[in-house]
């Protein structure tokens, strides 16, 4: 049976900031990469960047993804901030 969270994970300066490297989330509420952004921006504070002026990139389960992706139970969601330099 099929768990019914999902698993997300944050990486470099998003980690530092918001303090957490996973969290387990139930996925029942949850569609699509844009609904898990706004469910995490409303905890407040550090969270409210993940739908700020400042992209963040999202991978599920390894692939690139935008926010309309669809979202499964079972699948590892990973927010980085865009990757700069020259």
């Amino acid at each position: 049976m099929t768990e019914l969270t999902l698993t997300v994970r944050f990486f470099a300066r998003l980690r530092e900031e918001l303090g957490t490297e996973t969290l387990t989330l139930p996925a029942s509420e949850l569609q699509t990469v844009a609904d898990l952004l706004t469910h995490l921006a409303s905890r407040g504070g550090a969270w409210a960047q993940l739908t700020g002026g400042q992209p963040v990139m999202v991978a599920i389960n390894q692939s690139m993804a935008k926010p309309s992706s669809p979202v499964q139970p079972g699948d590892e969601v990973a927010f980085f901030p865009p990757v700069t330099g020259g």
